[in-house]
């Protein structure tokens, strides 16, 4: 079977820049990462990862381009996960992150999933929307969290007074 995904450019402009893309269920992650690479116009060579999503957009478990993390942690490997094993119609929805400097951020959901047609080489470019940005849109992360008044310091503790520091109590 053949996917079908739309893999849109994370932009906070009025133009949108997407492009739609089909691929074999039976690809790897790492092909997927190449196609949108490419049709993107990058050359491929940066860090990236894709990241599991739900409806909302909300970042869950990473599949990974290179195993970073410490022994013991697991993580999928792009180049060893089948897109059918994490995408599908009850998980249509990924995040892909390209160049972790840069932060280009891309929403990755699958539209719909077809018949191979014969004479199409896979993966395929289907369609082209808008021009990608000379740079990466600016991300601004902010906690969802609306308590402006908050203070991590305000903890009533007189550290000029060491006597009101118990060792026991407040170590760290």
């Amino acid at each position: 079977m053949i996917y079908r995904f739309r893999v849109i450019l994370d932009n906070d402009t009025e133009d949108d820049v997407f492009r739609d893309l089909e691929i074999r269920e039976t690809d790897t992650m790492e092909d997927l990462h190449n196609i949108i690479t490419q049709s993107f116009g990058f050359d491929g060579m940066e860090m990236a990862s894709f990241y599991i999503s739900d409806d909302e957009w909300n970042q869950g478990e990473e599949i990974a381009m290179f195993d970073m993390s410490e022994t013991g942690n697991e993580v999928k490997m792009m180049s060893t996960t089948i897109i059918k094993d994490i995408v599908h119609e009850a998980s249509p929805k990924l995040i892909y992150v390209y160049d972790f400097l840069n932060m280009w951020t891309f929403y990755v959901e699958l539209g719909e999933i077809v018949e191979e047609t014969q004479g199409t080489d896979y993966p395929n470019l289907m369609f082209v929307h808008g021009q990608i940005p000379d740079e990466a849109p600016e991300k601004i992360f902010e906690s969802e969290d609306d308590d402006d008044d908050y203070n991590e310091f305000e903890d009533e503790i007189d550290v000029d007074d060491y006597s009101d520091l118990d060792f026991d109590e407040n170590w760290n």
